[in-house]
Formats: structure tokens, sequence, C-alpha cells
């Protein structure tokens, strides 16, 4: 009986070009024109002088990088880093700003001075169109008359790029934006959910680098310990044998059939052969017979001859 061995293919890993990237507009297009002075002090390493408007690059449309959203299906390579390469710290700052904690995986944005102009329906659809534009948004939720929302993205990455790109920015209504990291949700149910999430990422990254054969072994030996029904595999099942055979359904009772019922009749039956046992024991008993007395017991009443002497 030949076996077929499936063998895992490791998932393809996306080829980076390292080649520079393509300019942003072409060099007909834009007039270079001197840089505006807009502060006191000039940075001969940056070629730009401080403050200012930070613009989309310091070089402008010569800048050798492409400015896209990190892509959903790219996964940071190392957690301690945000997507623009900066190192994270353990603690947040006392003002939840700044690049963030590797302590804790963060998908939700604080988001203060908000001019509110309506109700809270139209507030959160402002919310929603300025900032679905840097990734998908599972959830929203606006604090009427309190002008703050909390945006959660789906991935951190997004996050983290809408934090950089909306700080100080303005919506509809000429505000300065306050973007900020949100603190942790006390709801518990929250917390809950969060923490599946994470377990389910974390089993799906671990079952993609283990063997199927492998982990189908260990699903089986764990249910035969704990005396549960092997759990069906995700794939189509094959022809195998049941490991655990379904337990026989139990014979029903008998109908009464007089005016006692069964049990009553089985528990007169249960009296009546112990009491019978008892009697047997009692008539195998041999009865109490009293001593015979001895040649010398009669004269225990008489005094003997050395008295008269």
């Amino acid at each position: 009986m030949s076996e077929t061995e499936t063998q895992v293919a490791a998932p393809a890993k996306p080829a980076y070009d390292l080649r520079p990237a393509r300019k942003q507009v072409k060099p007909g297009e834009v007039e270079k024109k001197e840089t505006p002075q807009t502060g006191k002090e000039y940075n001969i390493w940056y070629n730009k002088w401080a403050g200012g408007d930070r613009e989309d690059s310091y070089s402008n449309y010569e800048c050798e990088y492409l400015h896209d959203l990190p892509p959903p299906a790219t996964s940071m390579p190392d957690s301690s880093k945000d997507c623009f390469a900066r190192d994270k710290f353990a603690d947040y700052r006392d003002d939840m700003g700044g690049v963030g904690s590797f302590s804790r995986q963060n998908r939700t944005l604080y988001i203060g001075r908000i001019k509110e102009t309506g109700p809270g329906p139209e507030t959160e659809e402002i919310v929603r169109r300025h900032f679905k534009m840097w990734g998908e948004i599972v959830f929203l939720r606006v604090l009427q008359h309190r002008s703050v929302a909390f945006v959660t993205y789906a991935d951190e990455a997004n996050a983290q790029f809408a934090k950089e790109a909306m700080a100080c920015q303005s919506m509809d209504n000429d505000e300065i934006l306050n973007v900020r990291w949100a603190t942790e949700d006390p709801n518990p149910q929250s917390k809950l959910a969060e923490k599946r999430r994470l377990e389910e990422i974390g089993s799906v990254a671990i079952a993609n680098k283990l063997d199927p054969r492998m982990v189908d072994a260990v699903r089986h030996i764990r249910a035969l310990e704990d005396e549960e029904a092997v759990p069906e595999p995700t794939s189509p099942p094959e022809k195998r044998q049941k490991l655990i055979e379904p337990e026989p359904e139990p014979e029903p009772e008998p109908e009464p059939s007089g005016i006692l019922s069964a049990q009553t009749l089985e528990g007169i039956r249960y009296l009546a052969e112990v009491r019978r046992q008892q009697e047997k024991a009692l008539q195998k008993k041999p009865a109490a017979t009293r001593p015979a007395p001895t040649g010398l017991g009669g004269l225990g009443g008489y005094a003997s001859d050395e008295d008269d002497d």
C-alpha cells in the first residue's frame, strides 16, 4: 500500500525592486524655484530653512522614494519599528503622541478639535470621508458635543500612516486636528475581542509554518485524550475509520402491567431475598448447650470428716 506524500510549498515572498523609484513628476512639468525662507535657521545638511510646511518631500520631485500607502498583505518585519522605520518606545508619551509603543498593537486614533456643524451622523460621514483614504476602517465613533472621534483601522500600519498624514490638518471646516494614539478601551468585550483577534493571528502564523499532517495528528491526539469527538479537518474529508464509535442507546424501561410499578416489584424481590438469607443463617447456627456436671459436683454441699475431729 503506497502513501502519497504532499510537499507543502512555502509562500512566495514578494520581490522588492531595489532600484530608485520613478520621479514623481517629469522635469519639464515643474519649474524649479528657489526655496522660500520659512524660518530664521538654515540647515546645511538638508538644504532648507527650519520650520514651515513639511510638504510631501524635502527633495520635491527629485525624491527617490515612492509615496504609497503600506500594502495590506505586507507585514512589518520588526514590531519595534513603525511603517516609517522609526524606533518605537516601551511606553507611550504623556500626551499619547509620537511614534508609539511596541508593547501593544494599537490600531485606534484619537481625533480631537473637530468642528461640529450638524448632527452626529453628518460629522461621522465627514470623518469617515477624510480618514478612509488611509486604509480600511473597521470602527468609527464620534462623541457628539465633545468634538472628539475615535477611528480604528484594520491594520496598525494604516493607523501609523493616517496619524502622520492628518496631524495638524483640517477637514471641511478649517479646524486644526489633534491626532493622537488612543488609550486602551476599558470595555471588557472589546478586550476579549482584541485578545481573540491576536490569538487567531498567532495561530494562523504558526500553522502556516507547520506541516498540515502534523497539525492534524496533534488535533486527533488531543481529542482522544479529552475523550471528545475527533474534529473534522478543514480540507475535504477522506475515507477513514472512525476512531470513536458512537455510544449505544439505552434500552427503554418496561412499562408496568399491574398496580405496582416495575421498580416497586424489584424492591420487594430484593427485600424477600435478604429475609430468606437471614433465615438460612439462623438455621445453620448451633444451639447453645450447658456443660455436663463433673463427678465431684455432688459433694459440694457436705462437710468433710476432718471437721468432726
